[in-house]
């Protein structure tokens, strides 16, 4: 009796894996990773111990006071705002020259105003309620404020495009109008 025997032809099917591995690295590589949302700040050093620091500001001028409620309504010294003023509001708080002593400033040298940029605090303060998206386009526009400031800093004194500056004259920049924000309550 003759007995016939089928051969199903077979898929080597060793190398798949390889394939499938590739093809997973491929995509995790060239797959686009939406960027994370938040604000890129460096923070104070902390209070050396045995030393006070609440003493920082001398003269309640040198505070420009910020809040935002649970609206999403700017108030900048107890009065609403838009938000598209904010910018102007901070620039001129930073570059008042109150004082005198301010040699590259612009300001109008205003007595109710801050004294030097060096003193100028910006303090802002928010309600449990507010959105984080608002909270960030307030952190943006006094982000453009400090910006602006130094730009002109450099081309006025430096006699530079700002993005043209060596790494001590960037320093020179940034210690002329010093990013000093403050998100701690006052106090009275």
């Amino acid at each position: 009796m003759k007995t016939t025997r089928r051969h199903t032809h077979q898929i080597n099917a060793g190398s798949m894996a390889d394939i499938a591995f590739l093809l997973l690295i491929f995509f995790l590589v060239t797959a686009m990773i939406p960027n994370d949302q938040g604000i890129n700040r460096k923070l104070p050093p902390p209070c050396p111990i045995n030393s006070d620091c609440n003493d920082a500001v001398k003269n309640r001028r040198n505070i420009l006071e910020i809040k935002v409620n649970s609206n999403n309504e700017l108030l900048v010294e107890n009065e609403v705002i838009e938000l598209k003023d904010l910018k102007h509001i901070a620039k001129a708080f930073l570059d008042n020259n109150g004082n005198g002593t301010c040699g590259y400033c612009q300001g109008n040298m205003d007595k109710t105003s801050s004294d030097h940029p060096k003193d100028a605090v910006i303090s802002l303060t928010n309600d449990q309620l507010t959105t984080y998206s608002f909270y960030v386009k307030v952190q943006d526009e006094l982000t453009k404020a400090y910006y602006e400031l130094r730009d002109a800093y450099a081309e006025n004194v430096l006699n530079k495009p700002s993005n043209s500056l060596t790494t001590k004259e960037l320093v020179e920049v940034k210690n002329a109008y010093p990013f000093i924000l403050s998100e701690a309550e006052l106090k009275n």
